[in-house]
């Protein structure tokens, strides 16, 4: 592979594929493109009842880009992860050109979940999230999901489909599919940063009322 760049790391989303390392210390980076992809589509995400429950009454707080280091730290910080140092450096400057966002949550001043993706045009493609408290990973994709909408966003790739994901209403599409949304999406435009700072209780509220 080829030198990677910022600008190569987003000329690889704009066509469909995304980079992954076998694990944080190997140094080794390669593109990836499923045969099947995952979506979630931004009209049919399902928070249970439970989450719902828990978000209108949390202390969290949600934030965007307050602390997306920490962010893809904690999301690096595992066992089996593909974000290796290159990865996450890279990420940091898509972040710094406006182009790679997070999501926090927050409990005190403490970061207790997060996500954080890359966008371009319409199309947000999800990297990687995590949790350290019950629920936290799910109310920061919650609080993603209420923010693409408001911004103008069409595409939401989550690159795979789990478990977890389908349970809150991903999907898995042909290759072509995903191209042609893909498509469509990068040639609209988005400001993932305009919508105004959202709470976690506002979130939810849109969301029931709209699902």
């Amino acid at each position: 592979m080829a030198e990677l760049t910022p600008e190569l790391l987003l000329h690889g989303y704009s066509i469909g594929i995304f980079p992954m390392a076998e694990h944080r210390h190997d140094p080794e980076v390669f593109w990836v493109d499923p045969r099947r992809r995952g979506v979630m589509p931004l009209d049919g995400f399902h928070l249970s009842r439970s989450t719902a429950k828990a978000m209108r009454k949390t202390s969290f707080t949600a934030s965007i880009d307050r602390d997306f280091v920490g962010v893809v730290t904690a999301c690096a910080d595992r066992i089996d992860t593909w974000i290796n140092d290159e990865i996450a450096s890279l990420y940091k400057d898509l972040h710094d050109k406006g182009h790679a966002h997070s999501v926090e949550i927050w409990d005190g001043d403490a970061l207790v979940g997060g996500v954080y993706g890359v966008t371009l045009g319409a199309a947000f493609f999800g990297e990687s999230m995590f949790s350290r408290r019950t629920n936290a990973s799910k109310m920061a994709l919650a609080a993603l999901v209420d923010r693409l909408n408001c911004a103008g966003f069409t595409l939401f790739d989550t690159q795979f489909l789990t478990d977890h994901l389908a349970s809150l209403g991903a999907q898995e599409i042909s290759r072509a599919t995903y191209h042609a949304r893909l498509e469509t999406a990068t040639a609209r435009q988005a400001q993932f940063t305009r919508p105004p700072d959202a709470t976690l209780q506002e979130v939810v509220q849109r969301i029931t009322q709209t699902s």
